[in-house]
């Protein structure tokens, strides 16, 4: 009997997901006569068994096209939103998966997907991942597709911002996508050449930043580019955040890990405007104007790049190659040109942050980019 695969995409949109959709639909159907069903809005749409059939006809022209034909939601099945409560919608998913006829279930996603993907796996499903997110944290792959096609957006803005910053002789702050993982801002900011990067894997000493823009007036360069990623922070607010964290993880018992829950969120709803006072912050201490601009949402929007739709291809057709030979519990890695399955079990919880000698922070310093620390 032919084999019958499933595929939701899920967490934020991202360019490179509907090729991936793509290569997973023509490689099954072309190459091993397999069936293809999507499931709409992510894990939802599985508990719901709201389905679409991708046949040739629903795969074609997608290729270049951004966001995802399947849609997706944040929906977790261990933590699904319904009539005002929250449900485990775990068995639902298991019943839509077995009246299906599914022999697998493909997911793309990001970090949380990867996480429960693995809850379904442990369940007894047949799982396989994609590794998808403007981001690029997911454990274990060389890059998640969506990223290069951010990275250049990303770039772009930085670029068109720089005209501005010196006609004006202003500090030019400008937000990138990144909460917990600095790739996308310490990419886009060497890329464009922006005189600060401020990433989360560096808490940085503000007093610092405003010493090298400082200089450079002092050097004849009145204006300056500081490209923040969202989730960069301040010395201080990184140790408060860690000591949060870490009696999160000391917490025993329902109450005290909810106090702790709550404590971490209440941080992170005041870091939510950290970039903004941070630009407060560099007009006061430099005397230059400061704007800020957030790029937010346009990062990952429109039609995927080259890179993208080839990385996304790539791990798209290695997938139906694993399905073909029955491999299924793992994520499709890239690996240089390649493509590798990784076991799940190594991805998920885990999370790919910018090491503090890796070549990109190793370039961006000999250039003279201040680094916040």
């Amino acid at each position: 009997m032919k084999k019958h695969i499933g595929i939701l995409t899920s967490g934020g949109d991202s360019p490179g997901l509907n090729a991936a959709i793509r290569a997973i639909g023509k490689a099954a159907h072309g190459s091993f006569k397999m069936q293809v069903t999507g499931f709409r809005d992510g894990f939802r749409g599985v508990m719901e068994n709201r389905t679409l059939t991708l046949d040739e006809s629903s795969l074609s022209g997608i290729l270049t096209v951004g966001g995802t034909i399947l849609g997706t939601s944040r929906d977790r099945p261990d933590r699904m939103p319904m009539g005002g409560k929250i449900i485990d919608a775990t068995d639902a998913i298991i019943e839509s998966y077995e009246r299906n006829h599914l022999d697998v279930l493909v997911c793309l996603g990001g970090g949380g997907t990867q996480k429960a993907a693995l809850k379904l796996k442990e369940h007894g499903l047949n799982i396989i991942t994609l590794p998808k997110t403007i981001d690029n944290d997911v454990a274990l792959t060389d890059v998640t597709f969506g990223f290069d096609t951010a990275l250049g957006i990303a770039t772009e803005a930085i670029d068109r911002l720089h005209s501005t910053a010196h006609s004006h002789h202003r500090i030019v702050v400008v937000e990138i996508m990144g909460h917990r993982a600095g790739w996308l801002a310490l990419g886009a900011g060497i890329a464009g050449g922006a005189d600060v990067i401020l990433i989360p894997e560096i808490p940085y000493d503000v007093a610092s930043v405003a010493q090298a823009i400082r200089q450079r007036t002092r050097d004849g360069k009145p204006f300056s580019i500081v490209a923040v990623a969202e989730g960069a922070a301040s010395k201080k607010d990184a140790a408060i955040y860690q000591r949060a964290v870490k009696e999160k993880e000391k917490a025993k018992g329902k109450d005290a890990k909810k106090k702790a829950r709550a404590a971490i969120a209440e941080l992170e709803l005041h870091h939510a405007g950290n970039t903004q006072r941070l630009a407060h912050q560099l007009e006061e201490l430099t005397h230059l104007e400061s704007r800020l601009t957030i790029l937010g949402y346009v990062q990952r929007g429109g039609a995927p790049s080259a890179v993208d739709r080839l990385l996304a291809t790539k791990l798209g057709t290695t997938c139906v190659d694993c399905i073909h030979q029955g491999h299924y519990g793992v994520m499709i890695a890239a690996r240089g040109y390649g493509a590798e399955p990784v076991p799940l079990e190594k991805v998920a919880g885990n999370r790919r942050v910018v090491p503090s000698d890796h070549p990109w922070i190793h370039a961006a310093r000999l250039v003279g980019t201040n680094l916040g620390d």
